[in-house]
């Protein structure tokens, strides 16, 4: 798994059709019917921990591919 940034993973997201439906703060939340909400911690252009960035991809479906 190549590490990325949030917002890497935010456009990612849109890609599969995931909606933001609400920004609280620094995190997005994206929704997709079938999936549910994915939420995302935005701080910059840091990169994501490597557990946060796992589970935000198996939870959505994710692949290294799509990234």
């Amino acid at each position: 798994m190549k590490l990325v940034s949030a917002r890497a993973i935010v456009k990612a997201l849109e890609r599969k059709g995931f909606n933001l439906v609400r920004v609280k703060g620094s995190h997005h939340h994206y929704f997709k019917q079938g999936i549910g909400l994915v939420t995302v911690p935005v701080h910059g252009n840091h990169t994501l921990k490597p557990t946060t960035q796992r589970s935000i991809m198996r939870h959505a479906g994710l692949t290294d591919a799509d990234l």
